[in-house]
């Protein structure tokens, strides 16, 4: 039973990480699905959960600030703390009967309020008694299936190291676009489309370079056509907030989307968002407002 609910709750998963993307509402993963008319949620009041209809847990969380701090070892895993202090705990039991039955988990990390990361499969790989931590190794469900006969330890090492680590970029990555098109009401900040299927968090300094923070006051909520137009210098946005578009595309002759979506924009002003303390630094924008002059 608990093998084919967690077959069933991967699935599921999937099919909602295809329409809401990898962060998932908290309400929705509380809802959860039914099996054999039954109900299993996803995630509960406590990090370790295992719905009624389970013997062991189906998922694990991480709460950004927290009671618990879990962090990730040098080798790139996870690091997940017990339940309390008692490394009798039935939830702490729970985990640690996972290590020798390598039964998967689902590991969420909250992204901002009430919106999680969603990972699996991940599995318990050790268990440290001393000091009341788990270490958790996320895997790729098709290389697992495909393993069933003959298992490569050290590919299998690498494989999961390099996997959990990138846990890591993937929060900060989604906590930025949460938190940017929050910012900006879930618009685009040129043209105002609401469709957030089609809308990025786009940076103003690359995250790669210096000042490229991932903080709001270097992000702009664009649609996916004017964050690649912006990317490549197509448009720029100066200092005081006005909306430049380059001089050879102004001088272009096409259809109704150069027309209508990018050079009726120029010397327009950008849509900010509400919280005055959200708005673009603007020695930012004036080092990316240099980049796009030189650009045209």
């Amino acid at each position: 039973m608990d093998d084919q609910i967690r077959l069933a709750a991967f699935e599921w998963l999937e099919k909602q990480t295809i329409i809401h993307g990898d962060v998932l509402p908290r309400d929705l993963l509380e809802t959860g699905f039914l099996f054999n008319g039954h109900k299993i949620t996803l995630l509960g009041a406590k990090g370790i959960w295992k719905p009624k209809l389970m013997t062991f847990p189906l998922s694990i969380t991480t709460i950004s600030n927290g009671p618990y701090s879990d962090s990730f070892t040098n080798e790139g895993f996870l690091k997940y703390k017990y339940r309390g202090h008692d490394p009798n705990h039935p939830d702490n039991q729970g985990l640690r009967g996972m290590i020798s039955l390598q039964k998967p988990l689902i590991y969420f990390h909250s992204i901002i309020k009430g919106k999680y990361l969603a990972t699996w499969p991940v599995y318990i790989i050790k268990d440290n008694k001393y000091d009341l931590v788990f270490t958790v190794a996320v895997d790729d469900i098709k290389v697992v299936n495909k393993e069933l006969e003959q298992v490569n330890e050290d590919a299998t090492y690498y494989r999961r190291s390099y996997l959990t680590s990138n846990i890591q970029t993937r929060v900060h990555q989604r906590s930025f676009r949460e938190r940017v098109l929050i910012a900006y009401q879930n618009q685009c900040a040129l043209c105002k489309l609401k469709h957030i299927e089609l809308l990025d968090a786009a940076h103003i300094i690359a995250d790669k370079e210096d000042s490229g923070d991932p903080i709001v006051q270097n992000g702009l909520a664009l649609c996916k056509i004017h964050h690649a137009a912006f990317d490549n210098n197509f448009i720029g946005i100066n200092p005081d907030y006005v909306i430049k578009i380059r001089t050879d595309l102004l001088n272009e002759t096409d259809g109704p989307m150069l027309r209508y979506g990018i050079q009726s924009l120029n010397n327009s002003r950008l849509i900010l968002p509400a919280d005055k303390r959200n708005w673009p630094d603007k020695t930012r924008l004036e080092i990316r407002f240099s980049a796009f002059l030189k650009a045209g």
